[in-house]
């Protein structure tokens, strides 16, 4: 039974336990077995007196909501078993031994959610980025390790160390931005390390999805607080506050608002470990929202409410003084409605201030805090207390602020920046996400934002821009036709970037980032989501940025800020009169196959131009549906993927968010809509077959649904019938698919988790995924003449991997018992060592396939037939990858030539040559 509270009376009974109600419930219920109205109307008043009771005793400030869950593990057995086929097929693939390479970049940065030390004054720095696993630093941030790589979450949403115990190191999982434009991936609960992050265990809440902190108290390891903010997109019981005593062997709910309201902060009281704050978040913003206490360690929660803002609220940071814990401050986002100049229609973001524990209030800001995060308040509402001034705090919004007057108002901290990569920008970037202050010396500051990881030893005058880590969040990889190839990638808040295909991290210890911005905004960011050469003046690159905003660069002005002289605008518009064409805030466009002067972009509508984007018109009517609230399934109502045949000109497919594909044949005067049999999701990728006319690919993903099933098709008919391929691939969300460019049965999908390849057209997957690490792949491109598949992640930067010996795994090599691959034509990176500390001369890889594991022998020899180096590799079944350093037996550089590989293995043997050639050439 439910009122217009919204609040069931089994819900009241569990939160209000032991009180009048459920005493006065109890006589309502039974059957009345007179079945007079007079009886069945003196019930129902009983049950809604009760009800109205209970409801006011469960708003009022002064009712406490006690723990009502059962210890237990709060466990998500379909992510588990997702995990299990995911670790099945990396374990039984004949591709797990190759090796994918870290291209980076590193030099742009990328979002950092979270932020960890294990001790005042520490040197080792722990950085959760938003979606690139954790990363570990011994030396102030000089070099990192990346030490959370193949666990089933790669989101983070926080890091805690223990204070008693600098080992006992914990990750909360899951973004804690609920997005609506774009992918917020969850987690699969805590994890926690004994060894300082040297290995993981996985200690349960997998179905909160989304972790905004965990909190360890300062003797105990073992008492552990996590604040859960559950499924961004659909209900569920898994959120709020969790406590373990156990060292997180079982969890006890502990503050439970609702099945749509959860908790993004947990604080404890550095005085008194018995006394919590919890910020409680009914996202986007609602009526549950608002900040509880705890005094006796979580047992029964209070929520406070005197002084503080009747809301709505959104979301809620809570900050305690060090020096004086009765001081304690909230950063809240006041979404009570205001009109305003500019179109301000919410309050917006506050600091309040208690001076007793929080009994009572007081608005602190003099200052008007709106313009911090604007609208944004569900991305930001960090805050913190400098440990040595109670009156000293800091804030975060799309900029940082400090406060020297006890909140009342603000100055933003400085923004001279100097970095570890040198690069075109000059400011703070935005969106600040993180703050550490340092006990030890409250002058050093460790900050978060979507630009990476900053340090300041001047309580944030000046920063040092720790931009060595390769976590950028890549939507989108292309190359150009030269030899060696360009790299092209597009990242979230971070520019353009661009690189040559032959540059490796790895090999440039010294040397400075070898990426090169295409664009940057003023604030050292801005987004860059297509990102596409012009195959005809290899001068001139197209990006984008969001709805729609197509613009063309010229690389060789070399100035790549924006706006500038070297850039010229594209953003398609309806002509006057007619109704706004509307676009995503992720906007597919292509560059024609057929014209490099033809681009091709959608939104509600497809639009055309011919002559380089300087003017557009439709060539479609509006295909999408009626755009949404931000929370809806469909959003913009607009086009979410473009594909081009490349067999025939004006056969085109269009992927919409609702889950609608349309096709054109006559390059848009007349559209089908071809989505019958398919799931009303959002359209990830459509392909249309560089094989067979009729051939077309499609993938969706239900991710504003909580849904990660791998939704996988395949149509020979133009779309007019569709059949599922996904069959063997585990429950992650697919972004992307492609044909491979000389094979047409050899498949390749890119998923929330990793990466697949199947030879037999989607009957079959195998994992491809090696030793990536567990990352979200937005897009795959595949070199037709390089043969080499680049990856774009969300989070990790991009890799590239030899596709040859996956090409080449057909069903007679796989029958063989040892199988040689041929070795791809190498160059020497110098002839003459003159360095002091000289580059390596390269490396040959050598692929080989094994029927069964045995050790195998590898000679090289040089034309003369002499043995110039010998390898000695304990093989696995597979597919083999061994490694020559291009030096011989006793160290030096070989000179370029035809070298033999021979491979033994037990009584088999077989050869192939290898071509090295001198330096500077490939």
């Amino acid at each position: 039974m439910n009122f217009r509270f919204g609040i069931s009376v089994s819900k009241v009974e569990r939160v209000c336990a032991g009180r009048v109600f459920s005493a006065v419930a109890g006589i309502a219920r039974p059957h009345d077995p007179t079945g007079s109205r007079a009886g069945a109307r003196s019930a129902q008043a009983l049950l809604t007196l009760a009800l109205f009771t209970a409801v006011s005793l469960l708003l009022s400030s002064t009712a406490p909501v006690r723990a009502w869950e059962s210890p237990q593990t709060f466990d998500n057995i379909a992510s588990t078993r997702a995990w299990q086929a995911h670790r099945q097929l990396l374990e039984r693939s004949p591709f797990r031994n190759l090796h994918w390479e870290v291209l980076g970049p590193s030099l742009q940065g990328g979002r950092i959610g979270a932020i960890a030390v294990p001790a005042p004054g520490s040197s080792t720095i722990y950085a959760g980025p938003g979606a690139g696993n954790v990363w570990k630093s011994p030396d102030n941030g000089l070099t990192w390790t990346p030490i959370f790589e193949h666990e089933s979450a790669f989101a983070i949403g926080d890091i805690a160390v223990a204070p008693s115990d600098p080992n006992i190191v914990w990750v909360g999982t899951g973004e804690v931005q609920p997005r609506f434009d774009g992918p917020s991936f969850p987690g699969t609960g805590v994890f926690k390390s004994v060894n300082g992050g040297q290995s993981w265990q996985a200690m349960g809440l997998s179905d909160t999805q989304h972790i905004g902190r965990v909190a360890i108290h300062p003797r105990n390891p073992n008492l552990v607080y996590v604040a859960a903010m559950g499924h961004f997109w659909s209900r569920n019981a898994e959120r709020g506050v969790f406590r373990s005593r156990d060292g997180g062997k079982t969890w006890q709910k502990v503050l439970y608002i609702s099945d749509q309201t959860g908790a993004i902060d947990v604080e404890m009281d550095p005085a008194n470990p018995e006394a919590l704050y919890a910020s409680a978040w009914q996202m986007p913003g609602g009526p549950e929202s608002g900040i509880y206490r705890s005094t006796d360690g979580g047992a029964a929660w209070k929520k406070l409410t005197q002084g503080l803002p009747a809301g709505p609220l959104g979301r809620s940071h809570i900050a305690i003084a060090p020096t004086n814990p009765r001081i304690v401050y909230t950063f809240l986002d006041n979404a009570a409605p205001m009109q305003g100049e500019g179109g301000r229609q919410t309050v917006g973001g506050e600091v309040y201030r208690s001076d007793d524990r929080g009994d009572t209030w007081r608005k602190a800001n003099t200052d008007d805090l709106y313009p911090v995060f604007t609208t944004f308040g569900w991305k930001f509402c960090d805050i913190q207390v400098s440990p040595d001034n109670e009156n000293e705090v800091y804030i975060l919004g799309n900029r940082a602020y400090r406060s020297a007057d006890g909140g009342k108002t603000y100055q933003r901290v400085g923004e001279v920046i100097r970095r570890v990569h040198d690069t075109e920008g000059t400011a703070l970037h935005l969106d600040q996400h993180a703050l550490w202050i340092d006990p030890a010396n409250p002058n050093r500051l460790l900050l978060g934002n979507d630009g990476g990881i900053f340090q300041s030893w001047d309580r944030g005058r000046t920063w040092l821009h720790l931009n060595n880590l390769p976590i950028g969040q890549f939507s989108t990889v292309a190359f150009d036709g030269k030899d060696p190839h360009t790299i092209f990638a597009g990242s979230q808040d971070n520019g353009g970037l661009y690189a040559s295909s032959t540059y490796r991290p790895d090999d440039a210890h010294a040397a400075n980032d070898g990426w090169r911005h295409l664009w940057l905004d003023q604030w050292t960011g801005g987004d860059a989501y297509t990102v596409l050469p012009d195959p005809a003046d290899p001068r001139m690159a197209y990006f984008e940025q969001q709805n729609g905003a197509i613009q063309r660069m010229n690389l060789a002005a070399g100035n790549p800020s924006v706006p500038g002289p070297a850039v010229e605008r594209l953003a398609p518009r309806a002509p006057a009169g007619e109704s706004a064409w509307r676009f995503a805030f992720y906007t597919p466009f292509i560059v024609s196959q057929f014209n490099p002067r033809v681009l091709y972009a959608g939104g509600s509508v497809i639009v055309k131009s011919n002559n380089r984007g300087a003017n557009w018109r439709a060539i479609s009517p509006d295909l999408g549906e009626p755009a949404g609230r931000e929370r809806d399934l469909v959003h913009y109502g607009a086009v979410t993927t473009l594909s081009e045949s490349p067999l025939m000109q004006g056969l085109l497919y269009a992927g919409m968010e609702g889950g609608d594909i349309f096709v054109t044949r006559d390059d848009g005067k007349a559209w089908k809509n071809v989505s019958g049999g398919l799931p009303r999701k959002w359209v990830s990728r459509v392909i249309a077959s560089q094989y067979d006319l009729g051939t077309v690919y499609a993938s969706l993903t239900g991710f504003r649904s909580d849904d990660t099933t791998a939704y996988l098709y395949r149509s020979t008919d133009f779309g007019a019938t569709w059949t599922p391929i996904a069959h063997n691939l585990p429950a992650e969300a697919i972004n992307v698919i492609r044909e491979d460019p000389h094979r047409a049965l050899v498949l390749y999908v890119g998923t929330d988790a990793g990466v697949y390849v199947s030879h037999d057209q989607g009957t079959t997957w195998q994992s491809l995924c090696a030793d990536l690490p567990t990352t979200p792949v937005e897009d795959l491109a595949i070199h037709p003449r390089a043969d080499q598949i680049v990856m774009a992640t969300h989070g990790r930067s991009l890799f590239l991997l030899d596709a040859r010996p996956v090409q080449a795994l057909t069903p007679e090599i796989a029958a063989k018992s040892l199988h040689l691959f041929e070795p791809r034509t190498v160059a020497l990176q110098f002839e003459v060592p003159l360095e002091v500390n000289p580059k390596p001369p390269g490396r040959a890889d050598i692929f080989f396939r094994l029927a069964n594991a045995q050790p195998v022998r590898i000679t090289i020899a040089d034309a003369a037939g002499n043995t110039v180096r010998t390898l000695k590799v304990d093989g696995s079944a597979g597919v083999n990858q061994a490694t020559w350093n291009l030096r011989a037996e006793s160290g030096p550089p070989v000179s370029a030539g035809t070298y033999r590989i021979e491979i033994a293995a037990g009584t088999m043997q077989e050869s192939t040559t290898l071509v090295v050639k001198p330096a500077g050439l490939n």
